[in-house]
């Protein structure tokens, strides 16, 4: 086989520009100094507690961690029911219906958030948490139950059949046997998607209304020079709580996978 040394060059080149931004984030949230610029004035925490001191950034994660936890749990209870309809049975307009599913996932959020409010709109719903929700929720259900799918796909149907024949019923087949088996995938979704939901900007922006949501509140405090630092400082915590659910989420959906004798494939996707 021969080698391409060039590619491994690439490699490392493509892993600077993705991460390099990420990685200098937590040196100018540690720096003594208010001017995003090198050379480095010195070591401090205080953006931190500066950060820590803000009532209106405490008011913007509270409605950004109910916005999550609801968008979360409505997406991968919605998730689990898609998943395991195009999984198990069979019925007309099943791969049209999958795909509208999916359709977010590929269309401009610029799009789906316009379209979202004039739909919203002019049916009479008013703009606020709710609706940021219901946007979250669509932005999220693609990457639900595509997690959902794998996990239901790698189940044993024998074991349901099994658990017929002994006399449970679809309804306590589906609660002792496939629901625990696809546990991880479902925890595995719920995580991945509250994550997606607290990063979400354009939908949060386009539905709020003006209401304090974490990553409009971000985006807005970059206008004062004097708050760049204590953003920095968020900006550190958040990348270390998505790695962490990340890692969580893969931890949980390859247990799924091995819990099913299934082949891990190695992604979400």
């Amino acid at each position: 086989m021969k080698k391409a040394p060039f590619l491994g060059g690439y490699a490392i080149l493509y892993l600077l520009f993705l991460y390099g931004p990420i990685i200098i984030l937590p040196l100018f949230a540690f720096n003594d100094g208010r001017i995003v610029a090198f050379p480095l004035n010195g070591f401090t925490t205080r953006w931190f507690t500066e950060m820590f001191a803000d009532a209106q950034l405490k008011k913007a994660l509270l409605n950004s961690l109910t916005i999550a936890l609801s968008s979360a749990t409505l997406a991968t209870v919605l998730g689990v029911f898609a998943a395991r309809a195009t999984v198990r049975y069979r019925w007309p307009g099943k791969p049209a219906a999958l795909g509208l599913i999916m359709v977010p996932l590929v269309l401009p959020e610029m799009i789906v958030a316009m379209a979202l409010l004039v739909v919203l709109l002019s049916i009479g719903i008013p703009l606020s948490i709710f609706t940021i929700i219901l946007g979250h929720v669509l932005i999220c259900m693609p990457f639900a139950v595509a997690i959902l799918t794998s996990a239901f796909q790698s189940l044993d149907r024998s074991l349901e059949e099994a658990s017929l024949d002994l006399g449970e019923t679809q309804w306590s087949t589906f609660r002792l046997i496939v629901l625990p088996l696809v546990m991880p995938g479902i925890l595995s979704s719920f995580l991945i998607t509250f994550t997606i939901s607290i990063d979400e900007f354009i939908i949060s922006n386009f539905l709020g209304s003006g209401q304090p949501i974490l990553s409009v509140y971000i985006f807005g405090q970059f206008r004062f020079p004097a708050k760049v630092p204590s953003m920095l400082a968020l900006g550190t915590l958040l990348v270390l709580f998505s790695i962490c659910m990340l890692a969580i989420a893969e931890y949980f959906r390859r247990r799924g996978i091995a819990k099913t004798g299934g082949k891990d494939t190695g992604g979400f996707l």
